[in-house]
């Protein structure tokens, strides 16, 4: 079965007192999730933005990847893929970190 998809992700940034907020939004087309990042700057350390900025939407993008591979375990398991009793997989935590 060949078939061709697109999805899409948007990322949204927030800068305020050192502290970097990202909101990403990933459309499926059947579905929206929706993954959320914290950066904060070190007082000690340079205020670089775009670093914040990398690293807030990579803990964002994170976020969302955790909850597709929870679909994905979910979906196996209704179609008899995973073994009864499979535990999900780990780091699917969010961590103080990342709050």
């Amino acid at each position: 079965m060949a078939r061709t998809l697109e999805w899409t992700v948007h990322v949204y940034l927030f800068e305020e007192d050192g502290t970097t907020k990202a909101r990403a939004v990933l459309e499926t087309g059947t579905s929206t999730m929706t993954g959320l990042g914290t950066a904060r700057c070190n007082p000690e350390d340079v205020d670089i933005p775009a670093i914040g900025d990398e690293l807030a939407a990579a803990r964002a993008m994170h976020h969302i990847a955790a909850q597709l591979m929870r679909a994905a375990d979910h979906d196996m398991q209704e179609v008899g893929s995973l073994p009864p009793g499979t535990q999900h997989r780990e780091a699917y935590g969010w961590t103080n970190a990342m709050a």
